[in-house]
């Protein structure tokens, strides 16, 4: 049954809310622990038992790190690790270009140099080198460097590490791997086809973090220490996890909770600097870290110098910081103006092959690499549908591509090199990139169509808009959101909760900026709440809040407090709306 018999709103969503079950389990924790309502429901949920409700609002991560040694060549690569450093081996560290990477690099950059070892950086650059070690890369450094360690990268790299003669290389890695490992000291990647996936839900970053976890362990047998603060690097594992996707679950949840506060004492340059650039105005939060320090760290690698955003993160120096935080912002911007090309293009061209497929696709003639991943995202999210976006250019495409929650794009992805349809390709469930001869896109998005449609692809509508519960604006209060979101940090895998605001009246509707829309609300006895809906007018939501002609709707969005002039206030960040 529909929520506030909502079936089809303004968005075409049919509401879904707690169920019976749920319900009874978020009134039962309220009545046992003294929680509000509101918190009881988010957590039960999130299938947390009632005697553990209090434990789950404060996680400690001492609490819910896993041993590092429960993933497979931990001990040798800390120990290869540790060997390099005692005797003052050259390192080089081989990054991919996101954030993930980025972070991942800086993790070991900083942590080496607080050592006293200047490790070398290289990111490959998108366009002429591609994803993951490349032969003539390896082969360079392995000529100069005793340890090459691949962080975001390398588990199908088995030619370039075999290339790297005379050079260990150690694979620090999150993605998908294949049937074999390449010929490196060790592979540490909770994606391993013979890791249980326990611990798939880290990124890089995270898998890094664990491995300096192993090293501090081995530092004190072998007598040396306890070695750099770790957990004051939390504050790059958090900005990897977010920004990657990664699902805030189990030791993700408190590793970002943790890297939050870290970043807010704003001690590491290059992200005080980004914050700056951003106009961050509040204490970080998974949002910024997602929509606003993310992207500008990606936008190096998307379509500007790749290792920009490592040498931000690694910086000691704010001049240096400044300078290249404010370059990110200028990359970040004319980014954004070639994806707003790509994506008008891609979406007329999905829309013109048809958006009820199992998979939704688009090519496009020097469409740029590095923006076809988020042209992807938008697709997915617009069909509710796994999307791959491929640039071509010459006579190969090069294409990205995102799923949705139940679809394993990654395997498929595999699955099709392996049938020799793509050149290459991997990624993980969520996410994948692709290189295809251009004469067999069409055979090969057919083939992975079928693959994802087993899989359950294309099954469904406008995916549902689940909601937490009912909310009056009178009840929402800061204090309210406060203790809610002692319940995240929220993003994937956690998704933070939704409420509805019933029967309400529209008193203020403006548009704001290209496409967004600030309203007040009001339920009509006193109680007035403001309301933001971004990209509103990119749908028909705007249009028709703008003109309710005083009409009465329901409104759903999620809670959040809006910092303005150092004033606090409730704000809703609104995603959908339905008639009342």
């Amino acid at each position: 049954m529909s929520f506030l018999e909502v079936e089809h709103s303004l968005t075409g969503r049919r509401w879904v809310g707690p169920s019976i079950d749920i319900d009874r389990a978020g009134e039962a924790m309220a009545q046992a622990t003294g929680l509000p309502r509101p918190i009881c429901q988010v957590l039960a949920r999130r299938g947390v038992p009632q005697e553990e409700a209090t434990a789950f609002l404060t996680p400690q991560l001492k609490d819910l790190l896993p041993d590092p040694r429960k993933m497979k060549d931990m001990e040798p690569a800390a120990s290869r690790f540790l060997d390099a450093v005692q005797r003052r081996e050259k390192i080089a560290v081989f990054a991919d270009y996101d954030v993930d990477g980025g972070s991942s690099a800086a993790l070991l950059v900083v942590w080496l140099r607080d050592m006293g070892l200047q490790a070398t950086l290289y990111v490959p650059d998108r366009i002429d080198e591609g994803y993951g070690p490349n032969v003539p890369a390896m082969q360079a450094l392995s000529q100069d460097h005793d340890l090459i360690i691949c962080v975001d990268c390398g588990t199908l790299s088995h030619e370039p590490i075999a290339a790297a003669k005379g050079a260990d290389v150690i694979v620090l890695d999150h993605h998908l791997g294949g049937e074999t490992l390449p010929p490196a000291v060790a592979v540490v990647n909770p994606n391993r086809q013979d890791e249980t996936g326990d611990l798939g839900y880290f990124c890089a970053a995270g898998v890094v973090f664990l491995m300096l976890v192993e090293a501090r362990r081995q530092m004190r047998d072998r007598g040396m220490g306890a070695g750099p603060d770790l957990m004051a690097l939390l504050d790059l594992v958090a900005l990897a996890t977010v920004a990657d996707v990664a699902p805030l679950i189990d030791a993700n949840r408190a590793l970002v909770r943790q890297g939050l506060k870290v970043m807010a004492r704003r001690n590491r340059p290059g992200l005080m600097a980004l914050a700056d650039v951003s106009r961050m105005d509040s204490a970080p939060s998974t949002y910024h870290l997602g929509f606003m320090l993310g992207p500008r760290v990606n936008a190096g690698g998307r379509i500007g110098q790749a290792d920009l955003g490592a040498r931000l993160l690694s910086t000691t120096s704010a001049v240096e910081a400044q300078a290249m935080a404010q370059r990110l912002d200028e990359l970040n911007t004319e980014r954004r103006d070639i994806e707003n090309a790509v994506r008008a293009a891609a979406i007329d061209q999905a829309e013109e092959r048809g958006l009820d497929a199992p998979l939704v696709w688009a090519a496009g003639e020097g469409w740029h690499p590095g923006v076809v991943g988020i042209v992807a995202s938008r697709l997915k999210d617009a069909a509710n549908r796994p999307a791959i976006v491929i640039g071509l250019d010459g006579d190969e495409g090069k294409g990205s591509g995102r799923s949705v929650t139940g679809v394993d794009l990654g395997a498929s992805i595999q699955r099709l090199v392996a049938e020799g349809l793509l050149i290459k390709g991997g990624g993980h469930k969520m996410a994948a990139g692709l290189t295809v001869a251009r004469d067999k896109v069409d055979p090969a998005m057919a083939r992975l169509s079928e693959l994802l449609a087993k899989q359950g692809a294309g099954q469904g509508g406008p995916a549902d808009l689940r909601l937490d519960g009912a909310l009056m604006p009178g009840a929402a209060t800061i204090q309210l959101i406060e203790q809610i979101d002692q319940a995240g940090p929220f993003g994937a895998g956690a998704p933070a909760p939704r409420f509805a605001l019933p029967d309400v009246q529209i008193r203020h509707a403006r548009p704001v900026g290209e496409s967004h829309l600030k309203l007040t609300l009001s339920d009509g006895i006193g109680h007035n709440i403001d309301a933001i809906c971004f990209g509103a007018f990119d749908t028909g939501l705007g249009a028709a809040l703008v003109g309710h002609g005083g009409a009465r709707f329901h409104m759903a969005g999620r809670l959040e407090i809006n910092t303005w002039n150092g004033r606090q206030s409730v704000q809703l960040r609104l995603d959908d709306a339905a008639p009342a």
